[in-house]
Formats: structure tokens, C-alpha cells, sequence
């Protein structure tokens, strides 16, 4: 009987090369794994988009994008310090009282008793600083839940700014103090159509940016990890540079990068680092996604809890004077609904609603979602009434996302 020959490539058996991962692999992976930032990127990107569109080009003129960093400042910097408790964990009610609180005091010191400006912010970031740790020494060392501990926070700070105004609005302050919210950095160089000292500080972050991606590709690949692949990573560079330089050139075509935003992006780059890189931002993480585990590897839990609600306090603070200085007044009203804010601001980044998950730009760009959201439907006249209703329905999107992922991570 004739024997059939076959050669080994044609053999059942013979073994088939390793075609490697496929493109659409390699981008699902990573999508999955930033799925929550990734997607607040797009919504952020399709929500500018439709608001361009809406209000005829005008949400992106300078003007406007410079009115949308210094009107919602503030909530940016409470989102930084309230991301960071509820990755660990907690919640903090009393934020809004206490950046008002801090602004009153700021006000009575400089205006009443003739303080110059730079000590009494420096002495309101102490305050709170102490307010911060105070509310932290009852839910760290003593266990009260910190719902109950904020909660007696709000009641308290927002008495106390009532008794040191007594009703009243204190103002005008120092010209100085007034440019934290609404100066800009001042001109340099050679009279141009362009503020020069943007421009060069636009080139700074894009050089920056370009040798963070490529030097975390190194690290990739150094750590045997798959990283993107290389059409893919330039197309990310290509976005980053795009984005970049024409936020550069819209801030420069005006009078310059806000000082606001320069408090904003050192916070961001020291916050972002300190999160990533940090033995206390790795705790951080640890204790919100798994207390009891956390204990058991050695971790501090007490002294991490307490400095996260201290820096918290140090950030209200901070968010309260930005909004006094734009205010140019301490106001008995001032940092009504901030708390809310800042949770929403949060929660839309990226934070669990359990701890242990959510990043710094995550509050950013969750940020940014409200204040454009905001910004846009009072340019087209939305009521106050309906752009509470769209954010609240935009706030529950987004924790049913994050508990959607997780049921489906889960399965």
C-alpha cells in the first residue's frame, strides 16, 4: 500500500510559529487597564467638543479658558487632597467649612490687623494644617468613623466663620494676595503677539512630558512587561504634543499662564509623585484596598490615616485663599457645596467608592468634567436648576461605571 508522505511543515503535529501579540490585543490590555482614565479623557474630550460646537467657538477662546482655570481653581485643589482620602479609604465633609473658615481668618488678620499678606497665609495654612490633624487624631487614634468626624467638622468650621465675621463681609486685601487667584506671570522679552515666558514654559512641559513617556517605555521594558507598541506610542506622543502646544499657544495668545494654574501644576507634579513613588502614597493605596492586610505587612495604618486628613486640611486651606483672593473678600457664604464638589470631582476621576483606587489627574480631569459642564451651560443659558440635575446624573454614570468594572472583573 502506497504510503501518503508528509513533510514536517505539513504535519497535524508539527508545531505552528508564534504569530505574538496582535495589535488589538496589546490595545485592549492597556485600555483595560486604565479603562476609568482613559474613558474620563474621552468624556472630557467629547463634552469640549460638544460645548465648542454649541456655543459657537466660544468655550475655547482664551478668555473663556482662562476664566475656567481661575473659576474653578479651588475645586481642583480640593479634588488633589480629597482623591487621596478616599483612596484611603475615608471621606471628608468638611472641606468647604474649613477652606471658608480659613479665608475669614486670612481676612481678619489682613484686614483688621494690618498683617501683611505673605504671614497670614502662612499662618492659614497653619490653621489648616491643625484643623486637618485635629479631625484626624479622632478617626485615626480613637476610631470614630470619618463621616461622624467631618460631619461635626462642617458644623463647627461653618459656626466658627460666622462668629469672626459676625455676619459681615471683610474685605478689600493687598493687591498681592489678589494675584494667587487673578495675576498671571508677568511679561519677559521681546513685544510679541504671544506671552513669551508661556511660550517657554509650554516647550518646558512638552520636553518634560515626551521624557516621561519615553523613560516609563524604558521601564517597561526593562521590567520584561509588554509595552505599546511602537506605532501606537507614537500616536501617543503625537496626542500629547497636540495637546500641549495648543493649550500653550490659547493661554499665550492672552496674558499668559494664570498663576493659579502654576500652584495647580506643582501640586499635580508633587502629589502625582509622591502617590506613585512614595512608601506613604504605596501605604495609602494599601490601607483602602485592603486595611486588615495592610496591618499585617507592617503598614502604619493610624499614621497614614492622620496625614492624609492634615494634608487634607493644609489644601482647604489653600483652596480657601484662592477663592477669597478672587472674591477679594471673606464671605460668611463662602465654600458652600465645595465638599460636594470635590467628592463629585473625585468619584468622576476615578476613586472607589471602597478606597483604594484612583490617581491625581484622575481628580483633575474629573475636575475639569464639572467645571467645563459648568462653564458650557451657562454660555448656551441652562438654568441652575438643570445643570445640578445633568451633574448628578453625571456623578451616578460614573460610580455605576466603577461598579459595573468591578462586577464584571469579578465574573
Amino acid at each position: 500500500m502506497a504510503q501518503t508522505e508528509t513533510t514536517p511543515d505539513s504535519s497535524p503535529m508539527a508545531p505552528q510559529a508564534d504569530p505574538g501579540p496582535s495589535l488589538g490585543g496589546v490595545l485592549a490590555r492597556a485600555l483595560r487597564g486604565n479603562v476609568r482614565q482613559y474613558g474620563m479623557l474621552v468624556a472630557l474630550a467629547l463634552i469640549v467638543l460638544l460645548f465648542q460646537i454649541w456655543t459657537d467657538g466660544i468655550l475655547l477662546q482664551p478668555l473663556n479658558i482662562t476664566n475656567l482655570i481661575q473659576q474653578n481653581g479651588y475645586i481642583l485643589i480640593l479634588a488633589i487632597g480629597m482623591m487621596i482620602v478616599i483612596i484611603a479609604g475615608h471621606i471628608d465633609l468638611s472641606v468647604g467649612s474649613l477652606a471658608a473658615f480659613v479665608g475669614a481668618a486670612a481676612a481678619v488678620m489682613m484686614v483688621k490687623h494690618d498683617l501683611p499678606w505673605p504671614v497670614a497665609m502662612l499662618a492659614a495654612l497653619v490653621i489648616g494644617a491643625l484643623a486637618g490633624a485635629w479631625q484626624g487624631f479622632w478617626i485615626a487614634y480613637l476610631g470614630i468613623p470619618s463621616f461622624i468626624v467631618t460631619l461635626a467638622g462642617m458644623l463647627l468650621f461653618r459656626g466658627g466663620t460666622q462668629i469672626l465675621l459676625q455676619g459681615q463681609s471683610v474685605a478689600p486685601f493687598p493687591k498681592g494676595f489678589q494675584s494667587i487667584s487673578s495675576g498671571f506671570l508677568p511679561e519677559v522679552g521681546p513685544h510679541t503677539n504671544y506671552h513669551n515666558l508661556t511660550l517657554l514654559l509650554g516647550l518646558a512641559v512638552l520636553a518634560v512630558a515626551i521624557l516621561q513617556e519615553v523613560r516609563g517605555r524604558r521601564q517597561t521594558v526593562a521590567y520584561g512587561l509588554e509595552p505599546l507598541p511602537i506605532a501606537l506610542f507614537l500616536t501617543k506622543l503625537a496626542v500629547i504634543t497636540t495637546a500641549v502646544v495648543a493649550f500653550t499657544m490659547l493661554l499665550a495668545s492672552y496674558h499668559g499662564v494664570p498663576i493659579v494654574l502654576l500652584i495647580l501644576g506643582a501640586l499635580l507634579v508633587g502629589f502625582g509623585y509622591l502617590m506613585r513613588n512614595s512608601i506613604i502614597g504605596r501605604h495609602t493605596y494599601a490601607i483602602g484596598g485592603n486595611e486588615p492586610a495592610a496591618k499585617l505587612s507592617g503598614v502604619k495604618s493610624k499614621r497614614v490615616v492622620f496625614l492624609a486628613f492634615t494634608n487634607m486640611g493644609v489644601l482647604a486651606a489653600l483652596a480657601g485663599l484662592v477663592f477669597a483672593a478672587r472674591l477679594n473678600a471673606g464671605t460668611p457664604q463662602a465654600g458652600i457645596n465645595f465638599e460636594l464638589e470635590a467628592i463629585a470631582a473625585a468619584f468622576i476621576g476615578g476613586a472607589s467608592a471602597s478606597g483604594g483606587v484612583g490617581t491625581v489627574m484622575g481628580a483633575i480631569i474629573g475636575g475639569l468634567v464639572l467645571g467645563v459642564l459648568n462653564n458650557g451651560m451657562s454660555l448656551v443659558g441652562v438654568g441652575t436648576d438643570y445643570q445640578q440635575v445633568i451633574k448628578g446624573l453625571v456623578l451616578l454614570a460614573a460610580v455605576g461605571f466603577d461598579v459595573y468594572n468591578k462586577r464584571r472583573a469579578g465574573s
